[in-house]
């Protein structure tokens, strides 16, 4: 069991955690220089010494550690993870009984009072991802506590940090039980995905788009042509061209993106011959469209929160704007675009003025059609709004 310590915290942060916020940041503790390991288990208290929460220190992004528990005598053990994680699988149990999805989120950090760790399912693997020293030094309790709650395949894990705090990806991914097959092939909402589980970071989709997707399908792509950028593995391409699009275009820098969209488009037997898969700079496939005239009935932007090639950088909070005005540029009258973000830097109003900005700096006008944020199984708490990262909006060009 790892050694508890007890710290103060200043009094301008004693109300936000006696209510529920849960990031622990250095700013808020007097006497910091007591803990010297991540994983320790501080428990704070106010000015006058009354208890105040149980937390666990681990370096992740801006914070310092994760609160735990409100109760001053709970152990931070087997046990107490088993509670946390029978909770977390109780609030999925319409997911587990949903034979049209077998890929979905079964513990989402904070939201299920665990920050620091994400667990998440396909068609009976589990994969835990680790995002700070701090919640990896619990891995043999999380272990224990996930195998006597759970039937499962098998175990992966995905490490998403080093030493100092940063992201880090490494080959030890299968943990225990059964290797998973290369690919597996699970269920969203009836649409086949080919996964990965131990190919790196990321497995092939991301499970927090599924409404999303399932939206485009049913309700937008029908005889419509589509531009899928950012496009990844295509997944909504997958489902834009399985909802009756005419022909989509999924463009992305990465090289990868070829092989990977082109087996998600075979796995679910779509010809793809009949769409466009481009390994190309998303703002040079921009000005190609615009100078061929190109214009689809869809645009699907979802670019990352930040990201580096050699000629550029991007950074959702500051380019988004022109970003979608060079959407705005290649979409036809009526039509629809689909810009989302994943960036917590940021609210769904400020996403909002983002689009009003780029339609008014192009004389244009629009209409929202419907918003967005994470779905059910990716539980996030009032408290800590910067959990709800994912914005997505759908917006019919009017001019």
């Amino acid at each position: 069991m790892m050694q508890e310590i007890d710290l103060r915290v200043k009094p301008d942060f004693v109300r936000a955690y006696k209510e529920g916020y849960p990031l622990i940041s250095k700013e808020s503790i007097v006497n910091l220089d007591k803990v010297k390991e991540e994983g320790a288990v501080l428990n704070l208290f106010d000015e006058k010494g009354k208890f105040i929460l149980k937390a666990y220190h681990g370096m992740q992004n801006k914070g310092y550690g994760w609160a735990l528990s409100s109760k001053q005598g709970e152990k931070i053990d087997s046990a107490f993870f088993t509670k946390k994680l029978k909770s977390a699988l109780e609030y999925r149990k319409e997911f587990f009984e949903n034979e049209n999805t077998t890929a979905f989120r079964v513990l989402n950090g904070e939201g299920d009072g665990l920050g620091g760790l994400t667990i998440d399912y396909f068609d009976g693997y589990y994969l835990l991802t680790w995002y700070s020293l701090g919640i990896y030094e619990f891995k043999s309790e999380i272990l224990k506590a996930l195998k006597a709650s759970t039937e499962y395949k098998g175990i992966y894990q995905k490490k998403r940090f080093d030493s100092k705090g940063k992201y880090l990806n490494e080959k030890d991914d299968f943990i225990c039980g059964t290797e998973a097959p290369a690919p597996i092939i699970v269920k969203e909402n009836n649409v086949n995905f080919a996964i990965y589980l131990d190919d790196g970071a990321m497995v092939g989709v991301f499970l927090d788009q599924r409404d999303v997707r399932k939206t485009i399908r049913d309700k937008y792509a029908k005889n419509k042509s589509v531009l899928n950028t950012f496009s990844y593995t295509g997944a909504f391409s997958i489902f834009a061209a399985l909802g009756g699009s005419t022909k989509t275009t999924s463009v992305d820098l990465a090289k990868r993106s070829l092989p990977k969209t082109t087996e998600q488009f075979k796995v679910n037997e779509i010809d793809v011959d009949k769409q466009d898969i481009i390994v190309d700079d998303v703002f040079n496939y921009f000005k190609y469209a615009v100078k061929k005239n190109l214009l689809f009935d869809m645009v699907v932007l979802d670019p990352p929160s930040f990201a580096r090639s050699k000629k550029r950088t991007f950074s959702a909070s500051k380019d988004y704007v022109n970003l979608l005005k060079e959407a705005i540029q290649i979409t036809n009258k009526g039509g629809i675009i689909v810009a989302s973000t994943n960036s917590a830097n940021f609210s769904m109003m400020t996403f909002s003025d983002f689009i009003s900005r780029a339609f008014k700096e192009l004389n244009g006008k629009y209409k929202i059609k419907e918003r967005f944020s994470l779905p059910k199984d990716f539980r996030v708490l009032d408290k800590f709004k910067e959990g709800n990262y994912l914005k997505v909006v759908f917006i019919e060009k009017l001019k």
